[in-house]
């Protein structure tokens, strides 16, 4: 698939702007600051309904302005589909199919595909387990969009709960009352923290491969990237790198305990509920549920070592690309129909990386349908890359 035009209204640092793209590559040229990044920000939106670069939508709006618009035209081999997003600060967005009546926001979640990289996923290998979570649910919920059910009704539930346990610390006591219905809300966590972590295990067996072939084509190093989930409803969830995380042979890794793996959706809920009555003295003590995928991480390793605090920049650089191209691949393979592919977005990717870096990557990135690419200079494009260049001067896109 590929996006030919977006519209943006009293987005970021557009009071308006009109975008013409096309297949192949699409490069974005121009000075730090005049907002390439908020074009390409505006298209994950309405992959994800989610910014790459905030946790909430108030810094999306244009200062001054109450909502802001994306438009956009996706066309998938020969369907065309006109989507909107209408983005109000505090409250409920709306969205729009082929200029239909306003529907909620999430009925468009699977519509358009993107897979973004930018200079902020260095995260997912630098920063708090928050980051590798957010990768994997976003995954998840871009190819089975109803989990986006499963993850408001997590999160619903562990408010809940967390204020339950609140309560019950500010009384000095948990009476019988409090621990009845701590009862209740433990059944409803175990219901749907199993069922989203399922869907994070699922993504995590299917990015693993893509994600150490990925890694290897671009460093050419002879250590193997792995990933490892860390759940906190097992007993012997702690600080330390894991070994049960390393190979077990020379072509299998394994991403996650086999209790998990192997445990069927009620053994999961058991496993999930048995954490949580353990945990409950300390839970009560401290007003807030300790267990759960909201506490999870995913731990990346470069070898035998974890790649946080180990990896140089470079490595960061790569395997961080590696997890984005993964997804990619993992789309590809949901959808194999032709059109069908995600659209793939570098934001500010090739300068910093090396020739060689740069080279691969575009050999990499070649066969996408769209790759949209943002760059201060053209000359960090490699030209083998080719495509459209695209000029960026502040409030304006042009040829």
């Amino acid at each position: 698939m590929y996006i030919s035009h977006v519209s943006l209204t009293d987005f970021r640092s557009y009071a308006q702007a009109d975008v013409e793209l096309g297949p192949g590559t699409n490069v974005l040229v121009g000075s730090n600051g005049v907002g390439k990044t908020n074009i390409v920000e505006a298209i994950g939106y309405l992959a994800n309904l989610s910014s790459h670069r905030v946790t909430n939508d108030a810094p999306l709006l244009r200062f001054g302005t109450e909502r802001a618009l994306v438009r956009a035209r996706i066309q998938r081999a020969k369907q065309v589909t006109t989507l909107e997003v209408e983005i109000t600060a505090g409250k409920t967005n709306r969205a729009r199919i082929n200029r239909a009546n306003p529907v909620r926001a999430r009925e468009i979640l699977g519509i358009v595909r993107t897979v973004l990289f930018a200079p902020e996923d260095l995260a997912l290998v630098k920063g708090d387990p928050s980051n590798r979570r957010r990768f994997l649910d976003e995954l998840l919920v871009a190819l089975r969009p109803g989990e986006a059910a499963t993850r408001g009704d997590y999160e619903r539930v562990l408010k809940q709960r967390n204020a339950l346990l609140k309560s019950a610390r500010l009384g000095g006591k948990a009476s019988t009352a409090h621990e009845a219905t701590l009862d209740v809300w433990d059944t409803h966590l175990a219901q749907t923290g199993a069922r989203l972590l399922r869907g994070r295990l699922d993504m995590l067996e299917l990015l693993s491969p893509y994600m150490a072939a990925a890694y290897a084509s671009l460093a050419d190093a002879n250590k193997v990237a792995s990933a490892f989930y860390r759940s906190t409803i097992l007993d012997d969830f702690d600080e330390d790198f894991p070994s049960i995380g390393e190979s077990t042979d020379a072509d299998t890794t394994l991403i996650a305990p086999a209790a998990l793996l192997n445990a069927s959706q009620p053994e999961l809920e058991e496993l999930f509920i048995a954490a949580l009555l353990k945990k409950r003295p300390k839970e009560l003590e401290r007003g807030i549920t300790l267990v759960g995928p909201h506490r999870d991480d995913v731990l990346l390793r470069l070898g035998t070592a974890p790649a946080k605090g180990y990896a140089s920049h470079g490595e960061t650089w790569s395997l961080c690309l590696a997890l984005r191209l993964a997804a990619y691949k993992v789309f590809g393979e949901d959808d194999p129909r032709p059109g069908a592919g995600p659209i793939l977005i570098l934001d500010d990717v090739f300068a910093e990386l090396d020739a060689t870096r740069r080279s691969r990557l575009a050999a990499i990135v070649a066969g996408a349908e769209q790759v949209i690419v943002t760059a201060a200079v053209a000359g960090d494009v490699p030209e083998e890359l080719g495509g459209v260049f695209l000029k960026v001067s502040p409030g304006q896109v042009h040829a």
